[in-house]
């Protein structure tokens, strides 16, 4: 049986408190690579979305010479999606509205740092 490399990355941050799902996402089709959810959670649809919200925000900061897109937020009623990538990979965070942000995005810009 083989784990994934990205299996403890997912791990850490879905221990996050507040963190319903942790997903790795291709950011070019938004394929979900691999993903740590919490029952309940629509992988499939978090990850299109957040791979199609992060390019489009990488390719902005980068039209607006900004440099690099580190770090994306989506805040809505009922939750946040936070997305951090590197290479082609996004690493996806589903949160509760109520989550400590700062520590996720400490946590996510970390991990994504180590994205092959």
């Amino acid at each position: 049986m083989s784990t994934s490399p990205f299996a403890s990355v997912l791990a850490s941050l879905t221990r996050q408190r507040g963190v319903r799902a942790s997903l790795v996402v291709d950011e070019n089709d938004g394929i979900v690579v691999d993903s740590n959810l919490q029952i309940g959670q629509d992988g499939d649809r978090v990850a299109a979305l957040a791979a199609s919200l992060y390019r489009k925000a990488r390719l902005s900061a980068g039209a607006a010479h900004l440099g690099t897109a580190t770090f994306m937020q989506l805040e809505a009623e009922r939750g946040r999606i936070c997305a951090a990538g590197r290479n082609d990979l996004v690493l996806v965070v589903v949160a509760d509205p109520a989550a400590n942000i700062g520590m996720i995005r400490v946590e996510m810009i970390k991990a994504a740092g180590g994205l092959p």
